[in-house]
């Protein structure tokens, strides 16, 4: 449970290899800018401690889990929801369709996995991270504009058909 894969014949080890997965290069900046947006970023992998704790850090993310099943981390999933946080999942493994599925909305990575991206309401095309917080940047000035919308079809609705009623 070191982070490496070790060689050997059972009794004897012959060879250790250090695995990495370096963060991508967008990575930090994706997660610094879902910050800035107001999002609460939170790690959950299947991956041990230590390296999980590692790559957090690297990436400015306070909160992380590791050793999550596919189970594990849709029990979260539903725990954030039983207490009313709308969540949003980004995964691109086969072990990651079921809390892909199971999230407010879920975001694949395009070089992922085909079941990841069948389980997901978004799928990233573009190699960039940075499209995620610029999608939910996007969707809330959406949804202002469908509500400013909506408040001046009221408005109107309220003001101009009685007057048109009235004959004015």
């Amino acid at each position: 449970d070191d982070g490496a894969l070790w060689l050997g014949d059972g009794s004897v080890a012959a060879a250790r290899f250090l695995l990495e997965e370096p963060p991508r290069e967008d990575a930090a900046p994706a997660v610094a800018a879902l910050r800035d947006l107001g999002i609460r970023v939170k790690l959950s992998s299947g991956d041990a401690a230590a390296p999980v704790t590692a790559f957090a850090d690297r990436l400015g993310i306070e909160h992380a889990e590791s050793r999550q099943s596919p189970e594990d981390k849709l029990r979260g999933v539903r725990a954030l929801q039983a207490g009313g946080r709308v969540v949003a999942m980004v995964g691109d493994g086969l072990n990651d369709a079921p809390v892909l599925a199971g999230a407010d909305v879920s975001i694949a990575i395009g070089s992922g996995a085909a079941l990841a991206h069948r389980a997901a309401s978004l799928v990233l095309t573009a190699p960039s991270l940075l499209r995620i917080p610029a999608a939910v940047a996007l969707a809330r000035r959406t949804r202002r504009i469908v509500r400013q919308n909506l408040a001046w079809a009221l408005g109107y609705n309220i003001v101009a058909i009685p007057l048109a009623a009235a004959g004015l």
